[in-house]
């Protein structure tokens, strides 16, 4: 079943004007660097999005790679 958007709602990714926020802080100078990554989908081709989400989901799966390992190592760690 396809579900058609109503003529009233439009694709707002196409007002030129609209401004997305930056996402919050994370804490982790490693995840605000990969998520920033995402800011290159708004301004390359379509073509490019799925190599750069592919991109960001690696860096962010390194990272929660290298903090699970951290963490195993870690003294006093149950």
């Amino acid at each position: 079943m396809d579900e058609e958007l109503d003529p009233g709602q439009e694709d707002q990714d196409l007002d030129p004007e609209r401004r997305l926020a930056a996402p919050p802080p994370t804490g982790d100078a490693r995840v605000d660097a990969a998520v920033a990554g995402l800011g290159r989908l708004r301004s390359g081709p379509a073509e490019d999005h799925v190599a750069i989400l592919e991109e960001v989901h690696g860096r962010l799966r390194d990272i929660l790679g290298e903090l699970a390992e951290d963490s195993a190592t870690s003294p006093g760690q149950p």
